[in-house]
């Protein structure tokens, strides 16, 4: 195989080599992923076999969408797969920062707080929270304040400074974001996540937690709304559409807070009775019956990636023997020429839009300059091989995705001669 890619690609010796030794490396790695991925994906068949899923709910519907059963189905099956009380499934979210926005207003009211214990969240929810224009419809412009504290490994010190946040301050939901986002923290797991929802409850047990869940469906065996979490929302271009899904988002948790982020995303008592599906059903099904698979294969890329660039001489986070949170492997790059040149690497070994030179440019919803390589069948799908950062210091790459593991070895590599 090592000589077949040396023939099309011309990768260099000094890669090959480090290539051969990552994959010695991953093997064990990849036959507990492939552990987690079977039992997946009968988690998600046994959903199927029970909804009682039916060509029927492919049909299209328009208009408003009453009666729409299609659209039904897929609410009941992802609360199954999630085992949550009730789901809104839906391709009119445009994005995961959509889909968490939605939640948060659906919530949040005039005047209410809310509390991140992981941090301040992900860049593109900054102008959700507190734009910095006036009057952009962010949740400050209506009254309600956002506070945060940092994630720390430390156990007792965190425990001690959300029990001291949560006593004098009257939050109405606690934000927990599982992936690491834009930093080098760790990616919660569920059992971590579990264990703050504890705690959390057991000072303040009218406390909503939520749950930003984009990059970790189908990492592990369990999801955080089988723990405790109230909602959870996710982006369905990431892990949950299983690269099929052409677009759209979900929010799953409590059948009365998943009533009340519908009447944010449609009107007040219209909630979740309206929509047509406009033929997009059949792909979401899809997406979600493959995203297992997917999952994993973006894992073992990952993994891969960890080792192989840890080997040339890099920081890696994580490690390619630890556990997995999330499908995102963090690269640390050093300079702003690395951290180009690597995305350039992941674009030049895409299966879409190869020949093209990605560059940085000023993303809205972003305060740096943002590098985004993502030769992808669905524009901006991040659970296709895809990398970006922004282009400050550590000049870190954020790696994520892959439809399969042999074709995302190869982008891999190339990054890794784009950079040695």
């Amino acid at each position: 195989m090592l000589k077949e890619i040396v023939n099309i690609f011309s990768f260099s010796k000094k890669v090959l080599d480090a290539s051969s030794k990552a994959l010695e490396l991953c093997e064990e790695k990849f036959k507990q992923i492939e552990r987690i991925k079977e039992y997946n994906q009968q988690k998600v068949l046994d959903s199927f076999i029970k909804c009682k899923i039916s060509e029927s709910h492919f049909l299209s519907t328009t208009g408003y969408g009453y009666n729409d059963r299609g659209r039904e189905k897929l609410d009941e099956l992802f609360a199954s797969i999630f085992k949550s009380e009730d789901a809104i499934v839906r391709h009119n979210f445009v994005s995961g920062t959509h889909t968490l926005s939605t939640a948060l207003f659906g919530i949040l009211r005039p005047g209410d707080s809310f509390l991140s214990v992981t941090g301040k969240p992900y860049d593109t929810l900054e102008d959700v929270i507190c734009s910095k224009k006036n009057n952009v419809g962010s949740l400050n412009d209506f009254g309600i304040k956002f506070d945060c504290i940092e994630y720390s490994n430390n156990k007792e010190e965190y425990f001690k400074n959300i029990k001291e946040k949560i006593v004098s301050n009257k939050f109405k939901i606690v934000y927990i974001q599982r992936s690491r986002g834009y930093s080098l923290r760790d990616s919660l797991g569920v059992l971590k996540i579990k264990e703050i929802i504890s705690f959390v409850k057991d000072i303040n047990p009218e406390i909503i937690v939520m749950i930003d869940n984009c990059y970790g469906e189908f990492v592990e065996k369990e999801e955080p709304s089988e723990c405790g979490a109230d909602l959870i929302a996710g982006s369905l271009i990431k892990n949950p559409g299983g690269a099929i899904s052409p677009t759209g988002g979900y929010i799953v948790g409590k059948k009365d807070l998943v009533e009340r982020c519908a009447n944010r995303l449609t009107a007040p008592g219209i909630g979740k009775e309206i929509g047509a599906n406009l033929g997009l059903n059949r792909e979401i099904f899809m997406g979600i019956f493959n995203a297992p698979n997917v999952v994993g294969e973006s894992l073992k890329s990952a993994v891969f990636a960890s080792a192989l660039f840890e080997i040339l001489g890099y920081e890696v986070y994580p490690k390619y023997y630890e556990e997995r949170h999330d499908i995102v492997q963090s690269v640390v790059l050093n300079s702003p020429e690395n951290l180009i040149n690597f995305c350039k690497g992941i674009q030049e070994g895409s299966p879409v839009d190869s020949f093209v030179s990605p560059e940085p440019w000023g993303m809205p919803g972003y305060e740096s300059q943002v590098i985004m390589a993502a030769g992808t069948f669905i524009s901006g799908a991040s659970i296709e091989l895809s990398a970006d950062g922004p282009l400050r210091t550590p000049y870190t790459a954020w790696m994520q995705g892959g439809i399969n593991f042999y074709a995302s070895k190869i982008g891999i590599m190339k990054a890794a001669e784009r950079i040695i």
